[in-house]
């Protein structure tokens, strides 16, 4: 945009060099403006008022939101329920009610205006993690991913032990265990509460089992049992920590839960008792953005085709009834299809046949 003074300035500088002789064209083109800009600016009064662009009265479009119902938004996105919950989870959880009230980029916007478009939650922006070896899952009770993590205790460096193993498919706990010692034996337990809880013996391929180098999940009594229960074993690269994405990532939002104790947990069935107040949220609560915003419980029995299509269905209501607040299609509501686990090449999963979703769009 060009204030009034330079318009005067470039204005003049092309009449002088004309009057010389020189093309209007050319003389337009070396101050940097076409020949209809310079029409344009002796024909609009241009060269006396300048650009009126930035003043003008924008009339608003006729679909906008009105005033209450920009406050509705607003007096939602501000409930105690969803303190901790971005747009990207509010919109779904109101659709699965049987409420639209705005698109999550309205609630950006709207929240915006009213200087609350802030990260939700104690945890930093996600990282960009590159990718190692390549499993996929088509399915539930495929390719398993496991960790353990330390929980602080109030008695400074003491801790309890989290083991926990993760369906990759559904996102879904499927077994969990607190210690107060870091042993193998507790994660052999694990592994053993999880193919048991999960029926792999009934199956007809055992899932793989996805996991660090630590020295526990590598000890003898757990390799003993990998062997037992016929599960194949898969590690993460040496010196690699970002190779087990989707555990990582599970054990990140664990820890920034609000119900996180700052000051660690007073004992052991302190910490045994959020676990599992964790693990019920995570797996029945919990909207996953990974898995199309369903629960990792929804999505391990099947039954978020049956909640997607009803989401469907209602983005096609609220369009047919305001159809100019819709400049495109509706929000897509298909099922997330199968997971990779680290995809290494694009060309594994072109020769897979299907569309996975990447290690970079865990959440």
């Amino acid at each position: 945009m060009i204030g009034l003074e330079d318009r005067q300035n470039i204005a003049q500088a092309v009449q002088v060099a004309h009057q010389a002789g020189a093309r209007l064209r050319l003389a337009c083109h070396t101050a940097g403006i076409d020949v209809r800009t310079l029409q344009r600016w002796k024909t609009c009064e241009g060269l006396q008022r300048g650009d009126q662009r930035p003043g003008s009265v924008r009339r608003t479009p006729a679909h906008a939101l009105s005033e209450q119902e920009r406050q509705s938004v607003l007096a939602v996105a501000n409930e105690a329920r969803f303190a901790d919950m971005p747009p990207a989870r509010i919109v779904p959880t109101l659709a699965d009610e049987g409420t639209y009230l705005a698109s999550e980029s309205t609630f950006c916007r709207l929240l915006r205006a009213q200087g609350q478009n802030t990260h939700r939650g104690r945890s930093r922006t996600p990282q960009q993690r590159r990718p190692p070896s390549t499993h996929i899952a088509t399915g539930p009770r495929q390719v398993w991913c496991w960790d353990m993590t330390y929980l602080p205790a109030r008695i400074g460096g003491s801790w309890f032990y989290l083991y926990l193993i993760l369906d990759l498919y559904s996102r879904k706990i499927v077994a969990w265990e607190v210690h107060g010692t870091d042993d193998s034996d507790h994660a052999a337990h694990v592994l053993k509460r999880a193919a048991l809880a999960e029926g792999t013996a009934a199956l007809g391929k055992a899932p793989v089992l996805h996991g660090d180098n630590g020295a526990t999940l590598k000890a003898t009594t757990v390799l003993a049992m990998l062997n037992w229960l016929g599960v194949k074993a898969s590690y993460s690269r040496p010196r690699v920590s970002d190779d087990n994405a989707f555990v990582e990532s599970l054990l990140r939002t664990a820890k920034y839960r609000p119900e996180f104790p700052a000051g660690g947990f007073a004992d052991l069935t302190d910490a045994r008792q959020w676990a599992s107040r964790f693990v019920h949220w995570y797996n029945v609560e919990h909207r996953h953005s990974g898995i199309r915003y369903v629960s990792p419980a929804q999505r391990h029995a099947g039954e978020d085709i049956a909640i997607l299509a009803a989401r469907h269905a209602l983005y096609q209501q609220a369009r047919s009834t305001n159809p100019r607040r819709w400049s495109g299609d509706t929000r897509n509501w298909n099922p997330a299809g199968a997971v990779a686990l680290n995809p290494e090449r694009d060309s594994i999963l072109h020769e897979a046949g299907i569309r996975v979703h990447k290690q970079g769009q865990v959440a």
